[in-house]
């Protein structure tokens, strides 16, 4: 299919060329066809390469063999306008790869230069054909030159338009420019038609130049380098229709054919080569506005994203300018200017005095500082922020402009702010810790007649608060399940049959899990050594519920009950353990605590306020 579109084409542009005006040589003076056959080769790519050639070859042999041409020749011309596109294609992707289009200078003038290359080349096959096969009496170098002008010309005003339009297929321009490119182009159209319609007078050469340059420049500024290469091969082709049939200036039969062959020539190459500069030099400034707006969009969504602003501040005038995170930092509108004296009057009043001092201290010698102060937002929220400035100066050494980064420190703030207070929260625990180590160690020393009762003592102390730090590490000190704390302090004596407990899963704040663990320990410990945990009959039940009152905060209730242990024997001085038990519920967690050893089995009942941390789960 590719071969035939090209073949009509072809054969149709030659026909119109040998149809128009020729050289008295026989060679066409205007040869679009090898802009088209050059054109679609460099759209389409190395696929369309055989295609293009069968089709631009069939169709030079059939054009010339319907004019005045014999075989020969016609088979000469077919293989020089082939190799003229091949050639032409091939520089292009050589240098530029299958992906081309005029959005630039350099590739302007890169056709530009193919074109001549690809035209001088052929213009010696074509040349020869004509000497040897048609009988042309005309000079060689002139038969070569009327050649390669007729071709270069055809291929600098139509490749254009196929490369374009091809770029446009990848790229389809939107509705606006495509409805504003085709109304620009009816009425580049209309001032074409001026050349055959007005009299022959100098003045009216002025006339459709001077209306046709604002179109083209509007054409180039708002749409894409298709519809001013459109509108170039349009001038194009008026200038050849008038040259040849003797319409307008360029029509003027006093003047001899070869000088108005010349100058429509020549009007062609300058309409055609001025249309691909502009459009190539506007389209590289579009390109240029699209990467710098979208490298502004990258930095701006940078700075967003890392809680920075960018400023911008002219001390003479005292405005001030910040990027769009101003917004959502600062809580100011980017888009509109403001004073710095704005910005300081948001500063902290505790801050404001250290940030003048710094703006007004920046000299040639020192023109940067670093300065972290708060910030008082418009709708009342306090963040803190870095500023990272760095000044300007005039010649007398004045600051006449401050730049620099503005940076939302806040969370780093809060979290210096957090780390402070765990580093004096853990200051805090390691000395109760230390302290109630201290406290432990004295009382059990002064409760055991043995160094060796002592150390074992000490250790299961130590133990049981260990296992409560364990605990509570393993939930990050938000609290301990006091399902998970009778466990762990029954587990070195508990079997299957001889414990048993019962109650909501309540979460105990860190202070009521160290002080219970330890009341907790101290009675299992008894337990297993005199009570109901020291035979195999007897067994330990512990049952706790949550009590509350409309009047007063939620309390834990706990009840330890040994039952058919070995009997009681009374104490007439208790130990440190029992001393423990009674006294450090009370004395740490405000509650109560009631100790009985009936002769059945030790009974202890707990109570003491839950607080606010403690709950259900």
């Amino acid at each position: 299919m590719l071969s035939i579109a090209v073949g009509i084409s072809y054969f149709l542009a030659a026909r119109l060329s040998l149809a128009l005006l020729t050289k008295p040589d026989g060679v066409a003076v205007f040869w679009p066809a090898a802009g088209l056959a050059a054109g679609v080769l460099i759209a389409r790519g190395p696929g369309a390469r055989w295609p293009v050639v069968a089709g631009a070859m069939a169709a030079t042999i059939v054009a010339n063999l319907l004019g005045d041409r014999n075989v020969w020749s016609a088979i000469v011309f077919s293989l020089c306008n082939a190799g003229e596109a091949l050639l032409v294609a091939g520089i292009i992707e050589w240098y530029f790869g299958s992906s081309f289009n005029l959005g630039s200078l350099r590739h302007v003038l890169a056709l530009l230069g193919a074109a001549i290359a690809g035209a001088a080349i052929s213009g010696i096959g074509g040349t020869a054909g004509y000497i040897l096969f048609h009988s042309s009496t005309a000079p060689i170098l002139t038969i070569w030159y009327h050649w390669f002008a007729s071709d270069a010309l055809g291929i600098v005003t139509a490749a254009p338009l196929l490369i374009d339009i091809g770029a446009a297929t990848h790229d389809p321009p939107p509705r606006r420019e495509v409805f504003e490119g085709v109304v620009a182009l009816m009425i580049v159209s209309l001032v074409s038609g001026l050349y055959i319609i007005l009299p022959r007078e100098p003045w009216t050469t002025v006339v459709p130049i001077a209306l046709l340059f604002p179109l083209l420049l509007w054409l180039a500024s708002s749409c894409r380098p298709a519809f001013t290469a459109a509108a170039a091969f349009v001038v194009a082709f008026t200038i050849v229709w008038t040259t040849t049939f003797g319409a307008g200036i360029l029509g003027d039969a006093s003047f001899p054919i070869t000088e108005r062959i010349v100058a429509g020539q020549a009007g062609i190459l300058a309409i055609s080569l001025c249309s691909l500069v502009i459009a190539a030099l506007f389209a590289e400034r579009r390109q240029h506005e699209a990467a710098l707006m979208e490298s502004e969009t990258r930095l701006q969504q940078a700075l967003t994203v890392g809680a920075v602003t960018a400023f911008d501040w002219d001390v003479r005038t005292g405005l001030s300018r910040r990027s769009d995170g101003a917004a959502e930092i600062l809580g100011f509108d980017p888009h509109r200017a403001g004073y710095a004296s704005h910005f300081l009057e948001q500063v902290h009043p505790d801050d404001q005095l250290r940030i003048k001092s710094l703006v007004r201290g920046v000299s040639p010698e020192s023109p940067s500082y670093t300065v972290t102060f708060r910030f008082v937002r418009p709708d009342g929220r306090e963040i803190w922020l870095e500023e990272t400035s760095s000044a300007e100066f005039d010649t007398e050494g004045r600051a006449v402009r401050l730049k620099g980064l503005t940076l939302d420190i806040t969370r780093r703030k809060q979290a210096e702010e957090r780390q402070e207070q765990l580093i004096a929260e853990l200051d805090h625990r390691v000395k109760n810790v230390l302290a109630r180590v201290s406290v432990v160690a004295m009382q059990t020393r002064q409760s055991n007649s043995s160094i060796d009762e002592f150390v074992k003592a000490l250790d299961g102390r130590i133990q049981s608060m260990a296992v409560a730090h364990t605990l509570l590490s393993q939930n990050r000190w938000h609290g301990v399940g006091l399902n998970d704390l009778v466990h762990q302090q029954l587990m070195p004596y508990a079997t299957d049959t001889n414990t048993s407990i019962s109650g909501p899963n309540i979460m105990l704040t860190a202070a009521i899990t160290q002080a219970l663990a330890m009341v907790l320990h101290e009675l299992a410990t008894n337990a297993a050594k005199y009570g109901a945990l020291s035979t195999s009959d007897g067994r330990v039940s512990v049952i706790w519920d949550r009590l509350s009152n409309r009047d007063e905060e939620a309390s834990l209730m706990i009840e330890w009950c040994e039952i058919d242990g070995p009997p009681i024997m009374t104490r007439n001085e208790p130990g440190y353990g029992t001393s423990l038990i009674r006294d450090l519920i009370p004395h740490e967690l405000g509650g109560a605590v009631e100790l009985v050893f009936p002769t059945k089995g030790v009974f202890c009942k707990i109570e003491f306020p839950l607080g606010r941390m403690s709950a259900i789960s």
